[in-house]
């Protein structure tokens, strides 16, 4: 290990190694772009002349081979050259003892009641107050866009939960520290103690009470009484309509804000900026900008850790593990930072929706830090307020922070002036004027404001990290719902590539400012929207020609089929490899398979037409949050892996359509040539078995949605007006052929 100097030192505090596999896999990768452009060239010399009824579909899937050829080029970027991060905490305490270390800020973020309940988001909120760190240095503040006096109730539940929770948690090392993922382990691994069973009581009692609440629609009186904070509710207020709310729970100077071993405990504060019907808010990236400007007033810590209100805390070092970034002299001094990849606690065994993609986490995003640019996800990432709020690094910046100054400052306002104070911070017509959302803080404008926002940064000479530990730091909830994981995708996608297209583009906006391996990575995740193109052409036009007796594809006798043999068997292997290494099931790679599909031909294309749209002036930015709860018997199937489809939207229809037409494809394909004599057969065979397989492969992918369509009777099947629509939709094509 080495210092700034560059000098041994054994007080290093994190290490940066390369991995092992990257001269093969540049071999391997060099053989498949051989292949590649034989494939190209075979395309470009076999185009059928003026007048075949193939060749304008031969011209298609020319396009949409070196789309893929280009893409895959992209990918290159992710894998090249892969480094891992490896931080040392135990050298922490070596260098610095627990009065030197820094303020931590702890943002959370919640938008509505509804489809983000209190008692998850409170949740999160006591996992980032039990981390193993001074109590008196860690701050916590929630961000509720909701504005709801139910979250603001709950958060008050919780700050007096705490006074038990943490003594607890300290007393007997828990972990998970969120009580909910505590208490759903198998209690038998705790021995039931007398002290378990009496925190799991105080846990159910607060729980009841908040869900209580909730079902009457209103805080009882009593309770409003008890705290002055609720009189902010006592005018109008809706979610999209209220005033800046900023009330301090705990501020760490009170007698009354220690736990029951008299500990101090870290400081609370809930936020609700300013929202008006007619004004601008700018969703999540404005909601973090507000929690930077009021956490700025009131403890204005050197270090900042943002999480999504379902994305609890998983290991109680994990901030003595980031500071080991920062605090390593020269060598942290330029790190703006640490990211952490997103996973999940209610994930099956096989990933039935494609998530956690343990090949993104382990190696792609590994890639793309290998060139100091991780991506920023927008949850489980620890910033340099600095680089957050806009600062360009230079060479002269020390990074260091007034240790002397950063315990305990006392501030000469009261509670009350410092609430006041912030709520001007959170109004509505604070930014009017500013550079918030242009060169400080999250940038504004895009439905994926982390992504741009960590783009923007690096492009200010910050270097970030991206930290994968074996530990998962962070656990949240993902999407157990074909329709939501959709959803979901599209906001992804339909931003990503709103900034390939907006002045941000990496190859424009990162020109001599990060490393061109960086600006091809970045648009391997932009470009998901356009890649819906050609996969959206393989899915469709190989089945119509297949049904039409059109080839597209060299004779499986040629040596022309070599080539594309080649390229699909090894890149498939590489895929399986990969996946198998990173610690997933055989399963799970083909049900990824089957996501990626689905995605491509919905998820991704219709973001890519609104995003066109959107470009045209024709409509604006929408967001959408994910529902983070489900019905009971929605979670029962998804335990079970079995696909939650029970929608009749668009998408729904898109996915069973490209399913019956390519099952039409492949049933009267081979029936066609089955009908020959056995000479024509084999010839039949021989021109049509690699478009036969493109079919097969589509068809296999598909089975959960045949199953959907035909098969299932509970409510996650697809409703008959899909199963008409579609079948309606791929007859047409035959009855046109058929014409």
């Amino acid at each position: 290990m080495q210092n700034g100097d560059g000098e041994t030192t054994p007080y290093s505090l994190f290490e940066t190694r390369e991995g092992r596999r990257g001269g093969r896999y540049r071999a391997f990768a060099a053989t498949v772009m051989a292949g590649i452009a034989v494939i190209w060239g075979y395309r470009a010399a076999e185009i059928p002349t003026a007048g075949d009824p193939g060749r304008w579909p031969w011209i298609g899937i020319f396009i949409s081979e070196i789309l893929f050829g280009l893409y895959w080029i992209l990918t290159q970027s992710l894998r090249w050259r892969l480094t891992y991060n490896f931080p040392f905490k135990d050298q922490l305490s070596l260098r610095y003892n627990d009065d030197q270390l820094p303020n931590v800020d702890i943002f959370v973020c919640t938008a509505d009641p509804i489809i983000e309940p209190p008692v998850l988001v409170i949740n999160t909120v006591l996992s980032a107050m039990a981390y193993d760190y001074p109590p008196e240095k860690l701050a916590i503040y929630l961000s509720d866009d909701g504005g709801s006096e139910f979250t603001f109730y709950a958060l008050i539940e919780a700050s007096n939960f705490s006074k038990h929770w943490l003594p607890f948690c300290r007393k007997f090392k828990v972990e998970p520290r969120s009580p909910e993922a505590y208490f759903s382990l198998d209690s038998a691994l705790h021995n039931c103690s007398q002290e378990w069973i009496h925190m799991k009581k105080l846990f159910d009692e607060m729980k009841e009470r908040i869900n209580s609440v909730i079902e009457m629609g209103r805080v009882p009186k009593e309770i409003r009484d008890q705290n002055k904070g609720f009189s902010e509710w006592d005018i109008g207020v809706t979610k999209q309509n209220h005033q800046s709310i900023v009330k301090i729970i705990f501020d760490g100077k009170n007698h009354d804000n220690v736990d029951i071993d008299g500990f101090v405990l870290p400081k609370l504060v809930y936020m609700a900026r300013e929202k008006r019907p007619q004004q601008p808010h700018h969703f999540k990236a404005g909601a973090m900008n507000a929690l930077i400007r009021v956490s700025s007033e009131i403890t204005n810590a050197p270090f900042i850790l943002n999480l999504d209100c379902d994305m609890y805390s998983n290991n109680q070092d994990t901030i003595k593990e980031l500071l080991c970034f920062f605090l390593d002299g020269k060598r942290s001094q330029d790190i703006a930072f640490v990211q952490f990849p997103q996973d999940f606690d209610n994930i099956t065994k096989n990933k039935l929706y494609g998530l956690p993609d343990q090949v993104i986490n382990e190696i792609e995003l590994t890639g793309i830090g290998s060139y100091g640019t991780a991506l920023y996800c927008g949850t489980g990432c620890f910033h340099r307020r600095e680089a957050l709020c806009g600062k360009k690094y230079s060479e002269d910046f020390d990074g260091s922070f007034h240790l002397d100054v950063q315990t305990n400052k006392e501030d000469p306002k009261t509670i009350n002036e410092l609430e006041e104070a912030c709520k001007l911070l959170v109004d509505c017509n604070f930014e009017n004027g500013s550079q918030w959302g242009k060169e400080m803080g999250l940038v504004y404008g895009c439905p994926v404001e982390d992504i741009v926002t960590g783009l923007t940064i690096q492009c200010r000479g910050w270097r970030s990290v991206y930290y994968n530990p074996k530990k998962r730091a962070f656990l949240g909830v993902a999407p157990i719902s074909l329709d939501v994981s959709l959803v979901q995708f599209k906001r992804w996608s339909e931003g990503m590539f709103q900034i390939f297209l907006s002045k941000y583009c990496p190859f424009i906006y990162g020109h001599g400012k990060i490393k061109f391996g960086a600006q091809m990575g970045y648009c391997v995740y932009l470009l998901w929207a356009p890649l819906s193109l050609p996969a959206l052409y393989y899915a469709t036009v190989p089945a119509i020609c297949l049904l039409r007796g059109v080839p597209l594809f060299p004779e499986v006798t040629s040596l022309w089929a070599i080539p594309f043999a080649y390229v699909f068997v090894t890149k498939t292997c590489w895929s399986i490899f990969e996946t198998i290494t990173c610690g997933s099931t055989l399963k799970a790679w083909w049900n990824l398979q089957r996501m990626l599909l689905f995605r491509r031909t919905t998820a991704f294309f219709f973001s890519f037409i609104d995003t066109i749209i959107k470009q045209l002036g024709l409509s604006q930015t929408k967001f959408a949050v994910t529902a983070k709860v489900a019905a009971e018997d929605v979670s029962k199937r998804y335990e079970q892996e079995i696909i939650e489809f029970g929608s009749s939207d668009i998408m729904s229809t898109m996915i069973a359509t490209l399913a019956m037409l390519n099952l039409f494809g492949f049933l009267l394909g081979i029936k066609n040539v089955a009908a020959l004599d056995l000479e024509s057969f084999y010839k039949g065979m021989n021109r049509f078995i690699l478009q036969t397989l493109v079919c097969g492969l589509i068809v296999m992918a598909n089975l959960p949605t045949y199953e959907a369509l035909f098969v299932r009777k509970d409510k996650g099947r697809l409703p008959t007006s899909v199963l008409f629509r579609s079948v309606v939709l791929a007859l047409l094509p035959c009855l046109l052929l058929a014409c």
